[in-house]
């Protein structure tokens, strides 16, 4: 039986959130096209006990379950938690550079949400990739729109503190979001929750994991004044070439959706179109430092 995340809102902590949000329906999407074959590049033995969830709940289909630095949530009986990767993390060279002792690596689609270059990202000022000149400083969240599917990578981690750390500090700005991915094959759920790194606010971000001193740390000494309200960023373009042969290693159908589903911050450009109108992307290196992590 599948488990929706309106009956998991139930095992929310209290420390946990959960966020109404009226543009999330559920909507009768068309029976994907993914028939790209996958091979799991690690353990498939790994046991993964699902979530056992209550037979009713008080929460609507449209709550979006926000999950807390500890994901107690999404972490299952074998102390174990997922990640659904969408960006950087369709590359099991680049998870690997993060969590060596991930298990599982899979294919899956989440419903329901899109692929949007929509913040700016230190990382890429601290790795000397981004343009601040051009503005091709982006990286990549995700935010519900109805009648998007995306594909996505899937993989556990153990949930010790360390591993955990190690996913906060790589994804330091984003809101953590518990979606359910469904298999690409088959269409069936997981039967499980994932972490997915949802498009979060300035506010949030500062009253939540970044206060005062900290983006003065982090941003300052790139006179980075906002990192989730400047409409006119793009992406940035060694990420953004990782991405794009990130997906490409998954097969054609996926290079497909990422570039077709994926949106630069006026919500109307795909990925597509924007390499369209700059094929060099493409043929630019990274720096020789960053050629193993950003060569998809």
């Amino acid at each position: 039986m599948s488990v929706g995340l309106n009956s998991r809102a139930r095992l929310c902590k209290s420390t946990s959130k959960l966020v109404k949000n009226p543009q999330i329906t559920s909507p009768s999407l068309a029976k994907s096209s993914f028939t790209q074959q996958f091979r799991h590049t690690a353990n498939q033995n790994t046991p993964l006990s699902p979530f056992v969830a209550p037979a009713s709940s008080n929460s609507s289909a449209n709550d979006i379950l926000e999950l807390d630095d500890s994901f107690t949530d999404i972490v299952c009986s074998s102390n174990l938690m997922s990640i659904a990767g969408f960006g950087s993390l369709l590359s099991e060279t680049s998870a690997l550079t993060t969590f060596p002792d991930l298990v599982n690596f899979r294919l899956a689609k989440v419903k329901g949400w899109r692929r949007v270059f929509a913040h700016s990202c230190q990382v890429f000022f601290d790795r000397g990739i981004a343009r601040p000149e051009t503005k091709e400083i982006s990286s990549l969240s995700v935010e519900p729109h109805p009648d998007s599917e995306i594909a996505v990578t899937v993989f556990e981690i153990p949930a010790t503190p360390h591993s955990i750390a190690a996913f906060i500090e790589r994804e330091h700005e984003f809101k953590f979001i518990a979606v359910e991915p469904i298999c690409f094959h088959t269409n069936h759920s997981l039967r499980r929750s994932a972490v997915i790194c949802g498009a979060n606010t300035d506010d949030n971000y500062k009253a939540t994991r970044c206060p005062p001193d900290e983006w003065e740390r982090r941003y300052g000494r790139y006179n980075i004044g906002t990192l989730w309200h400047d409409p006119g960023v793009l992406p940035c373009r060694t990420y953004l070439r990782h991405c794009v042969l990130a997906a490409k290693k998954l097969g054609a159908e996926v290079e497909d959706n990422f570039l077709d589903s994926t949106l630069l911050s006026d919500r109307k450009t795909s990925v597509r179109e924007h390499l369209e109108r700059n094929p060099e992307i493409m043929m630019e290196e990274p720096p020789p430092s960053l050629v193993g992590r950003y060569s998809g």
